[in-house]
């Protein structure tokens, strides 16, 4: 059809381009003629300016994701792509006969959370996790971090709209692995891990992916909670904020949600798994808290060379790791921080940790005087400056955060 109007090949492959994207233009309606009526011509400009911010946003994650090289943005581009694409309406795979059991409980759990979010919670959860997308594989992507060995200072990449990331995504293994190697090489310490959601900040409507219904219960509300309170509320360049206000929101709003009526009652054993997690994440918090002081201690110290920071640091690792295992990991009750020792210890790691526990007990502070989670999220979203530290709201200036 491109080659039989010459003049008219450019829209025509545009309309091929956008139509990858799941829109479509009606041939009937010209671009820059008099055809189709005024109406008809208003109705594609809006769709085509959907489909190029679309686009353009596909863009700008893939490059958040794997980084500038065009290959490497070509092929999570289509990955992303196959993910949004292969969306399922969650009401029509719970229906579905062929569903396992196990998926459709949990499903109906997403949608209560979901709906929790939104009516309980008021937060803006947009469209997603109104859908379901399975995967054919275990994992969603493959998350890369580095940091220096002599401090704790994470490498950032800058990306367009979402400004800079501590963290690179591949969603293919040897090219993690590569690129993982090749930091180790320039003399970072590197931290390479699994991870099963992503959140396109509200853009789209994000499908709950199969990789997240592998967790149990408690994993899949507190997933999709954390996942929504990113639609809810992104600072531009200021990661460990976001991901600690949405850590937060989903471990607070999960206990929440499995322990009041009417669907829940503080009886119920999820109620008390929720209670036992958040437990064990505030005893973790306070192994991990004085940890990173006593780490920072060494960095600071003026008198060691490079070679005998890392010299202490390792001394450091070894009697913490002694400690966490003698006296922390016996009085867990869940399973969520046993792993800690299993994961080689360097300051990539540790700040991966950082990331999603920063000045949590601040958090739990200002809610007490904010009366409820609900009132707590109006409060920082009403008061929140894109052009301060968010940190400031919960008082003095403590975080490590990124610079644009």
């Amino acid at each position: 059809m491109c080659k039989q109007i010459r003049d008219q090949r450019p829209i025509c492959h545009l309309r091929k381009l956008l139509g990858k994207f799941g829109c479509t233009v009606h041939p009937e309606v010209g671009w820059g003629d008099n055809s189709g009526n005024k109406e008809d011509l208003k109705s594609m400009n809006e769709k085509i300016s959907r489909c190029f911010t679309q686009m353009f946003f596909y863009l700008a994650l893939s490059l958040a994701i794997t980084g500038c090289s065009p290959s490497y943005v070509m092929k999570a581009g289509l990955a992303e792509l196959k993910i949004l694409r292969s969306r399922r309406p969650i009401p029509e795979v719970i229906l579905d006969t062929a569903t396992p059991d196990k998926i459709r409980a949990k499903l109906l759990l997403v949608s209560g959370a979901r709906k929790f979010a939104s009516e309980t919670l008021a937060m803006d959860v947009g469209t997603s996790y109104t859908t379901f997308t399975q995967l054919d594989r275990d994992t969603l992507a493959l998350v890369l971090s580095a940091s220096p060995k002599d401090k704790l200072e994470p490498k950032t990449w800058w990306f367009p709209i979402v400004g800079r990331f501590p963290y690179r995504g591949f969603f293919d293994e040897d090219e993690a692995l590569a690129e993982q190697n090749k930091l180790k090489e320039e003399g970072f310490d590197t931290y390479l891990r699994p991870t099963s959601a992503f959140s396109t900040l509200g853009w789209f409507s994000d499908p709950i992916l199969s990789t997240v219904l592998s967790q149990n219960e408690i994993g899949v509300v507190e997933t999709v909670l954390h996942e929504l309170s990113h639609n809810h509320l992104f600072v531009k360049s200021q990661i460990n904020f976001n991901e600690s206000f949405a850590t937060f929101v989903g471990r607070t709003g999960t206990i929440e949600f499995f322990c009041k009526p009417p669907d829940f009652s503080p009886e119920n054993v999820l109620c008390q798994q929720a209670q036992a997690r958040l437990r064990d994440q505030k005893q973790f918090e306070a192994f991990f808290s004085r940890l990173i002081g006593d780490l920072q201690m060494i960095y600071q110290n003026d008198d060691f060379s490079y070679s005998e920071k890392i010299i202490q640091r390792s001394k450091l690792f070894d009697q913490s790791l002694k400690y966490f295992t003698e006296k922390v990991q016996p009085s867990l009750r869940a399973i969520s921080y046993q792993n800690f020792r299993t994961i080689p210890i360097n300051n990539a790691t540790l700040l991966a940790q950082m990331r999603y526990h920063t000045r949590l007990a601040e958090f739990d502070d200002l809610m007490e005087e904010q009366g409820s989670l609900r009132a707590t999220i109006a409060y920082i979203k009403r008061n929140l400056d894109s052009e301060k530290d968010a940190f400031s709201l919960l008082g003095k200036e403590t975080s490590i955060e990124i610079d644009e």
